[in-house]
Parts: structure tokens; sequence; C-alpha cells
């Protein structure tokens, strides 16, 4: 039997599930010692760190065959084909494909895919991840927005949807198969069904899962864009408590003129109405954010109203990313923040979002919550706060009380 080979992951849970197709399709293959590198771009800091790992798995297996793919390889494919450890790279538009893990071992030494495919073949639909309690399912692949930041679209092309029966189905083969949580996923998940037959809105698909789907204890949305979510979807939260309490928002900014700069499509007047009317339909709402910090031509001043955002809209998970000039991207061609002031502003994001999230966790003492038990001892509750849970098992969804809060996260 062919071994299954080892993958290696950066970037987003997009790129998690279809590491995990490569993982199943290759290992179905003639190919032997084959380990397969799967880069991100959406910071130079992902494509440095996706090159030396190559060199350190290089080192480490020196008989091994290394594959390389992923946004950062359909970006700049001759930065990675141009190392002597890389014996190929692939295109995203191959990577989850059948047929390019048949006979691998037949092609040529190097073969650098340029372009993405601009079809419109849907996202693919993915089995649950090894190693984990949750699954994970693809609806969407894609974008067709310009932020000024972003290298994505080139990596990943437009827009594409799953068809919504073939989704469905997949969410009752997850359920079959045990699981207790499935996380709808996508590169712009609020953009599913632009695509399609009669444009369907993200809010008619998830409201048709829980209610066809009804042995699925919990449904999760993984990053959305909040000036997309539809009335289906507020609709869901409001009246379906199996529809989890959390949102990890695209928000990039809390300034009005560095959002416009950016070419986000909300404004910080409407991200802050958004996380407040979703708490009014669903009080025990949470929210995350991803937040730049030294964007080009920003201020001072813009730097402060993104921090002052993390408690207007109430956020209590953050990401925080330094700006990172992406070439080929408008930003990149803007006036730069001095370096030591986008380290400095980044530092304040993420003590800002440290409070925040140590208050989220002292309001959850004393409350029961239901937790989702994953690997190594720790899992979720509902609205995605880690929790201690020793000696209980992967997999087990059950209710607890929360006595206390240590290590970033709450004892039971």
């Amino acid at each position: 039997m062919t071994e299954r080979p080892e993958v290696v992951t950066f970037g987003c849970r997009l790129n998690m599930v279809e590491s995990e197709v490569m993982r199943d399709l290759a290992g179905q293959g003639r190919e032997q010692n084959l380990v397969i590198v799967n880069t991100c771009a959406v910071t130079a800091e992902a494509t440095r760190q996706a090159r030396q790992a190559i060199r350190r798995i290089a080192r480490e297996k020196p008989d091994a065959r290394i594959v390389v793919t992923g946004c950062a390889a359909q970006i700049a494919p001759e930065t990675f084909s141009a190392m002597p450890e890389v014996a190929h790279v692939l295109g995203n538009a191959e990577k989850t494909v059948a047929t390019t893990w048949d006979h691998f071992a037949t092609r040529e030494n190097v073969g650098a895919i340029a372009q993405a495919r601009r079809g419109n073949a849907p996202a693919p639909l993915l089995s649950a991840l090894e190693g984990h309690t949750r699954a994970f399912l693809a609806v969407q692949n894609g974008c067709d927005h310009s932020c000024t930041f972003c290298v994505i679209p080139q990596g990943r092309g437009p827009s594409r949807s799953v068809a919504e029966d073939d989704v469905v189905a997949q969410a009752r083969r997850f359920v079959e198969t045990g699981h207790k949580e499935l996380v709808l996923t996508g590169v712009d998940l609020t953009s599913w069904g632009g695509d399609l037959a009669g444009a369907p809105r993200l809010g008619r698909l998830v409201r048709r899962l829980l209610r066809e789907v009804s042995g699925l204890p919990r449904l999760r949305l993984s990053s959305i864009d909040c000036i997309e979510a539809d009335d289906d979807l507020l609709a869901a939260f409001a009246g379906e408590e199996r529809l989890t309490p959390y949102l990890h928002l695209s928000l990039q900014s809390g300034d009005d003129l560095v959002l416009k700069q950016m070419k986000r499509r909300h404004s910080r007047a409407e991200a802050v109405d958004f996380c407040a009317r979703l708490r009014e339909l669903r009080p025990d709402m949470a929210f995350g954010a991803d937040l730049i910090a030294g964007f080009p031509t920003e201020t001072e001043a813009a730097a402060a109203r993104s921090r002052a955002l993390v408690e207007d809209c109430g956020l209590a998970f953050l990401h925080v990313f330094p700006f990172s000039a992406r070439p080929g991207t408008p930003a990149a061609r803007m006036k730069p923040v001095p370096s030591s002031a986008v380290k400095a502003r980044a530092a304040a994001l993420r003590e800002a979002g440290d409070l925040a999230l140590a208050r989220h966790l002292g309001r959850q003492v004393g409350r029961r919550v239901q937790i989702l038990a994953e690997r190594g001892g720790m899992g979720r509750a509902a609205d995605f706060t880690p929790a201690k849970t020793p000696g209980v098992a992967p997999g087990h969804l059950f209710a607890a009380e929360v006595v206390g809060v240590s290590a970033g996260s709450l004892d039971i």
C-alpha cells in the first residue's frame, strides 16, 4: 500500500482542507517519499516561511520529492521552481484534481503553472481534516473583489460556488461519519451563490442545511464580509441555536479613509452597526476580526481608530497582520508607513486584543456552556472560546459550568 504523503500547510482553512484532499489523492498514486508544501501568499512572511520549510525538509529528508503548490506558488512559480530542493510546482487549479496525482511519478522534473484556471469550475467538496474533530466543507473558492492590499484573486481566480444540493449531500455524509460540528469555509464565503442559477445567498444555504440536516448539532461559519451578510443569514442566527454564535469578520481597519484606500466595501459605522444588530438578535454572539496595522498612509489617529474598533465592535479574537506589501498590488505603490511604526501599531493592536479576550473569558465564569472536545485536552465552546477538556474523548459534545480562566482558556 502506498504511504500517504506528508503535507505541510500554510495559511487559511481552505488551504487546510485542500491539503487533506491532496494527501488522499497523492496517497492513492504510485509516488513514494512525497512531501507536499501548500503555500500562502497573504503576507511576505508566509512566503518566507514556506521557503524556509522547503529547505528544512530537504535537509531532514534528502531523498524526498518536494511538491510545492498553493497561492504563493501560483502567483510566483518561478520563485519555487528555481529552488534546487523543489521537484514540482503545481497551480491551485491542479492540486485537488485526481488526474494530477494518478501518474505523478511520470511528470517532468519541474512544471510550473503560471496562471490560475479562470473558468467556472466549483470549489471541491472536501472531507474531514485528519486530526480534527470538526469537519470543514469548502463551499466557495476565489474572489471577485479588488482590495488594494490583496493578491489572493491572482492565486485563486474568480468566485466559484459549490452547488447547493452538493453541499447538503456532503453535510449529511459528515453527520453519518459522526462529526458534531461542520464549518463552512471559502475564500470569500459571503460570495457563495453569486455564480449559481438564481444567485442564491449564503443565508439560504445555511437555513437549508439547518432544516434538512437535522442530525447536525453544530454549524459554524468561517470568516465573512459583514457588508455581504443577507437577511436570511441574520434570521438564521436569531432563530437557530445550532448555528454557533460566532463570526470572524474581515474588517482590516477601523478608519474610513484607510478603508477607502483599501477598497473595502464597508464603513466603520457599518461594521459597528452589524455587530450591534447581531447582538440584539443573538445576545451570546461573539466576534473575531482580521485587522491590518500600518497600511500605507495610515496615520496615528487612524491607527487609534482601529484600536477603538476592538471595543466598539466588541471583538474578542483578533488576527493582527502588520502590513506586508505584495508585489503587483496597488497598495505596494502607496507611500509606506515606517517599519518601526508598523511594528508598534501591530503590538498595540495585539495588546488591545489581549485585553478584549481577557474580558470575554472573564464574562464566561459561572456560565454553563456547551463544549466540543478536540485533541490535546482542549475544546471549543459554541462561541469559539477555548476550554480545557482533560480526560474528555475528542469529538464528545457536552455541557459544563465554567469555574475559572487560566492560560487564555476556560477551566471547567
